[in-house]
Order: C-alpha cells, then structure tokens, then sequence
C-alpha cells in the first residue's frame, strides 16, 4: 500500500492486535457468530511519520448507520460548546451571516451550540439514524460522504468548518481535505479535533486503535498532509476530551496569523521526545502486550474469587480491548449503556450483551470501566455505588482524567 498521507510505499507494521470484527458492529441476536473479521494493524511511514491502518474496511460499512450518539455524554457536549464560544470569541463574534459546516455531524451536538450563538449551520453525515436524529432536532443535516465532489455541490463557502473526530476516519483523505479547501471561507477557520497520537502513546490508550480510525495523528504529520491542499495550521492546544484530543486552528496558507507561540511549543516538544519515530512505536507495541497480561490477571482473580464484573460503558474502541485481550462473558458477564440504539445488542467478537443502565435492578461487584475517557462524570454519577463497595477499575488511567 501506499502511505495515505505522502504516498510513500515506505511502510513498516508497527503495531498488530490481530483479527478484530468491526469495533462498531454490535450485533443483533441473529447476528452472534456470523460478524466478520478483519485485520487490525498499525503500520509506519519512514517519510512522513504518519501511523495508519494497513487494511481498510469500506466506509460504506462503517459509517453507514452506525450506533455512536455525540450527545449521550454531558462531557462531550461541554467540550463542543466551549469549542462554539471560544471559536466564536476569537474569530466571528461581530461577523455578520457567520456560518459553520460540521463533517461527520452525527446527532448535531456541535451544531447545536453553532446554532445558539446565531450562526447560519449545516452537517455533513454519513449514518442515516444519526442524520434523522439531527434533522429532527433542528438541525439542518445532509446524509451522504463528505468529499470534493460533495463541497463543489455545496457550492458555498463558511467561516467555520469543524471536524470532530472525525478527520482520521477518512478513507477519502485528500478528496475530502480538496473538499475543505474549496469550502473554507478566504478568511475562516478549520477546526480539526482529532485524537492525538503523542497522548494515546503516553497514556497506553491502545483501544483507541480501531477500525473506524485510519490514521493516528501527530501535529508534524498532519501539517505535511494540509500542507498538499494549502492549508495551514496557525494555532493548536491539547484538550482533556477522551483522554488527550488535539484541537488545531487552520487557514489558507499565506492568510492569516503566524504559528502562534503554543503550537511552536507543541512541535518542538514532538521533536525532543521522538514522538514521531519509529522506535516509539515499537516500544508502544511491547508495553501493550504487557498491559493484556496484566487485565487478563486481573479479571481471571476476579473470577477465581467469585466476584462479578460488568462492564462500565459500551463504547466502540471498548471492543479493540476486548478483543484483543480475548474476553468473552466469562470473564465480563455484561456491557452498561445509557445509549438507546445499543439495547438489546451484543459486542462483535467477544459476544458479550449489551445492558442499559435504567434498566439495572442490581449491581456488581466491580464496574471494569471501557469508557474510561469519562472518568470523572462516571465517578460523580455514581457516588451512591461507590459508597456501597462497587469498585471501578480503569483500564486505561492517565492521571488528569
């Protein structure tokens, strides 16, 4: 293959967890068995730095209709509205007829928060249940792929075109990056929220890792690829969101502000820890084939004492974690979800149900936290349990979380 940011064929596996189902495939009674699998590798770019999938599962597949609700977590929306007021203050609060296009919009959580502050907003989503939710709260969705062919069809320009999320996902990468260019108002902002490889590395978050994201960003690689379709970015911050998100501000190259002082500080830190080269990588695969044996005894003495363990969360990159690990119900009798399209479904590969938590006439005697990335509205929600012995256990613990 060639490599999706500079088309280098100079790749190298770095990071191999197997066989896995399509993380965001939960299954239907009928479907248990049948879900199939796919290869879940992490390969290296010796040109550009950038760590990507080797194999593609069509987005077709993926994104479709899938089940992932942006407005099930008060923290996501918190997130997306201090990314609204701040975008908002800095850049467009007087501008008049402001505008903003959100890719892979899903429910239009971000959307809504444009809205509230008086702009004139659009989504772009894939997922037809998604987008209907959208348009049925308000929000003005088209359901289709974002891409070249899609902004020329637009025929607009917006101050704010936001990507949460969602700018790794893209099996179109640099149709759809053409698509952001010809979109972006001369003098608006792209806001590109993207999981950020130095703290996945950092935090061992290797559940991250899943078929949905294609690519797994660092800022040196990201700015070669923006740099192909004339964008730049001019400022850029890591937010606490789902463990360590980067939140980048980009421009038409040659308009605009200079790098500011932080992003300066970001790079620099990027080069003086080698979170860029290749041995990092191979380090990162060694500590996580530590981290399944040290989960796997955890939960086999679980067991062996006779106590019950749920899972806390039934989040998308949970399953990576499952699956890698190799769990079934044995070992993780269930999955708690607030998220109504997951009722009465199953994970792919480990085949463990899916329960909703108003649902629960009882508890367990350990939560095994999956969305860890929601640490503290998980451990403030659930103080009464706490108080009555539940443990929660957190795979995946960085400390500011």
């Amino acid at each position: 293959m060639q490599c999706r940011v500079c088309d280098s064929t100079r790749l190298e596996l770095a990071i191999d967890l197997g066989m896995q189902p399509w993380c965001n495939h939960f299954l239907k009674a009928e479907e248990v068995g049948r879900e199939p699998f796919y290869p879940l590798r992490t390969v290296y770019c010796h040109d550009c730095g950038t760590a990507q999938l080797d194999y593609t599962v069509k987005k077709e597949i993926m994104f479709g209709n899938h089940t992932y609700l942006s407005g099930v977590t008060k923290s996501l929306s918190a997130h997306f509205k201090g990314i609204t007021d701040e975008v908002d203050r800095r850049f467009f609060h007087a501008t008049p007829g402001k505008s903003a296009l959100d890719i892979g919009s899903n429910d239009g959580t971000q959307l809504k928060h444009f809205q509230a502050a008086g702009y004139d907003v659009l989504g772009v989503e894939s997922s037809k249940t998604t987008a209907r939710l959208a348009q049925d709260a308000g929000v003005p969705t088209l359901n289709t792929f974002f891409n070249h062919e899609t902004a020329r069809a637009l025929g607009r320009k917006f101050h704010v075109i936001n990507a949460a999320g969602v700018f790794f996902h893209l099996e179109e990468l640099h149709s759809a990056a053409e698509g952001i260019r010809e979109c972006l108002h001369e003098d608006g902002v792209f806001v590109v929220q993207f999981l950020y490889m130095k703290r996945i590395v950092e935090n061992l978050a290797f559940d991250q890792i899943y078929h949905e994201h294609l690519l797994y960003y660092n800022l040196r690689p990201l700015e070669r690829l923006l740099a192909r379709h004339g964008l730049e970015i001019f400022d850029a911050y890591l937010a606490p969101i789902h463990g360590g998100s980067m939140i980048a501000f980009v421009k038409h190259r040659g308009r605009g502000p200079a790098a500011s002082d932080r992003l300066t500080a970001l790079r620099a830190a990027e080069d003086r820890e080698h979170s860029n080269d290749f041995a990092t990588y191979v380090r990162f695969a060694e500590r996580i084939r530590q981290f399944k044996g040290e989960n796997l005894a955890f939960l086999q003495a679980a067991r062996a004492a006779g106590k019950s363990v749920w899972g806390f969360g039934a989040p998308v990159k949970g399953n990576t974690m499952l699956n890698y690990f190799g769990v079934k119900s044995d070992l993780i009798q269930c999955l708690v979800e607030r998220n109504e399209l997951r009722r009465g479904l199953f994970a792919p590969g480990s085949h463990i149900p899916v329960v909703i938590e108003q649902d629960l006439t009882t508890t367990p005697d350990i939560y095994y936290v999956l969305a860890w990335n929601f640490k503290k509205e998980i451990l403030e929600r659930n103080q009464a349990l706490i108080a009555r012995g539940v443990e929660f256990f957190f795979p995946v613990n960085p400390p500011e979380l």
